[in-house]
């Protein structure tokens, strides 16, 4: 039973775990890289591996650090099928669909200012995929996957259940004659303002588990709430806009049911709220087609005909116009944008005109990386590069973090009290995030190891001397300290 990470391995993005049981490869995930310019080169490298030789990939769920690499896989000659439920597949198709036009678009403006300066076509890198590309992989699709029901993909017996992180998110159960393994995916938080709580687990020999807040603890969901609410109404006496950075899928969404929860209860004042996602508006659609999934709350609402994720004073911005017309309203009004780490989309351009503005709020509720734009905002940076104008931060700048997807350290913990004493395998965290983990799983008398990236480890073997990789140099974070957490 063998794993090589080409992804979210010392890192939280880009999942993509080769497994190797039975004799059989299975790639679990295969999600784009995002963050700085260093990070995301990695999806412009060739797989490692024999990509016409894998019997079969499986998704978990289908944010873009999880699927977005498929159509490069098809590209490099894949043609089996790829399992995942049918949310993943309904949402997978919009995360990539907008992946390839964000692409495209970005290449064409890019390849326009390189010949405004003289510079050949050529030093503009091309869009890793199109259109075309993304259809290719969604034909493979196969959204058979089933919560507590077995199947059998490549000999192999995997069993889904509910990870609680977003839409359709499942961790797997893949069972074979070498023994039980555990791939947790991403797991939520279980004080989600949308999702039911992850089902606890089988025992298992072994499990890979994302650890990306593990080292901390989140605010309890009424904590959240009320710092949220307390954000909200000290941006509304600083009388300018209120910027949120938010992803397109469930993070969006729960901020909408708030937003909606917290004004028609009077805890914050009536304001005009615009979503400018496009993204994120055919995003939703896909939570009232699939709303049994969510809590009762939420799916009751549903079900009786009401809309939980629509504030009253919510306008839908679908084009670039009408976004570009929103910095011209006059007076406080909530700008929800893509994306949530603030490296592209529309909240670039609405953080270009009011980042600078000491009236504007910006109100983080999403995870940013230390390499990214929200990063250097959340890190104190005086002044941030923006569509290629150096602009200066006078913003108040909120960060809540109650908001999470991804479970904390409680919640882990509780994920694996049910499996006896697997080997931990710990991904999808940072460096510094997973060494402060690993005595906390000793403390546990469970033994933890860092899968280190693309090289091979038995996941039934001895691992690795005090759990670190050969050549892992990191000190452990503070518990509680700045996490770069993934979505």
């Amino acid at each position: 039973m063998n794993l090589q990470s080409f992804g979210a391995a010392q890192t939280v993005t880009g999942s993509m775990h080769l497994l190797t049981l039975d004799g059989r490869q299975v790639l679990i995930d295969c999600g784009l890289f995002q963050g700085g310019d260093e990070m995301e080169a990695r999806n412009r490298e060739e797989f490692s591996f024999d990509v016409a030789g894998l019997d079969a990939v499986i998704l978990t769920h289908a944010h873009l650090d999880h699927v977005g690499r498929l159509p490069l896989l098809v590209q490099r000659g894949y043609r089996g099928p790829v399992y995942c439920t049918a949310p993943t597949a309904a949402l997978a198709e919009t995360v990539l669909l907008d992946s390839a036009r964000l692409q495209v678009d970005g290449y064409r403006h890019d390849l326009r200012r390189a010949r405004r300066q003289g510079h050949p076509d050529d030093t503009v890198p091309p869009p890793l995929y199109e259109e075309a590309d993304v259809h290719r992989a969604l034909a493979l699709l196969r959204p058979s996957l089933s919560f507590g029901e077995p199947q059998r993909i490549a000999g192999v017996r995997v069993t889904p259940h509910r990870a609680g992180h977003i839409l359709g998110s499942a961790y797997l159960l893949l069972e074979g004659r070498e023994g039980r393994l555990i791939m947790s995916g991403d797991l939520g938080n279980r004080e989600s303002g949308l999702q039911p709580d992850f089902t606890l687990p089988p025992q298992a020999d072994a499990v890979v588990l994302e650890s990306t807040y593990a080292n901390r603890t989140h605010r309890a969901w009424p904590e959240t709430l009320a710092e949220f609410s307390a954000a909200l109404r000290d941006s509304v006496r600083q009388g300018g806009k209120i910027l949120i950075p938010s992803f397109a899928i469930e993070r969006t969404q729960t901020i909408l049911h708030t937003l909606k929860t917290l004004m028609d209860s009077g805890e914050v004042p009536r304001m005009p709220v615009f979503l400018d996602s496009p993204m994120a508006a055919r995003a939703t659609h896909e939570y009232f087609e699939y709303g049994d999934e969510l809590i009762p709350e939420v799916r009751d609402a549903l079900q009786s005909g009401e809309d939980p994720f629509r504030p009253n004073t919510l306008h839908v911005v679908n084009t670039s116009a009408e976004s570009q017309r929103i910095n011209r309203y006059d007076g406080p009004a909530i700008i929800l944008a893509g994306n949530g780490m603030m490296t592209g989309g529309r909240i670039q351009h609405h953080l270009k005109h009011h980042l600078w503005k000491p009236g504007t709020s910006l109100i983080i509720v999403s995870y940013q990386s230390p390499g990214s734009l929200g990063g250097r905002i959340v890190a104190g940076a005086d002044t941030v590069r923006l569509m290629g104008e150096e602009v200066a931060v006078r913003a108040q700048v909120h960060t809540i973090g109650g908001f999470s997807a991804h479970a904390d350290q409680d919640d882990l913990l509780a994920f694996l009290a049910p499996m006896g004493q697997p080997h931990v395998w710990l991904v999808h965290g940072e460096d510094e995030v997973m060494a402060a983990f690993l005595p906390v799983l000793a403390a546990q008398g469970l033994k933890g190891d860092i899968v280190p990236d693309r090289n091979n480890v038995d996941l039934l073997g001895a691992g690795f001397p005090g759990g670190t990789p050969p050549g892992f140099t990191a000190t452990p974070a503070p518990a509680g300290g700045v996490v770069a957490g993934g979505e």
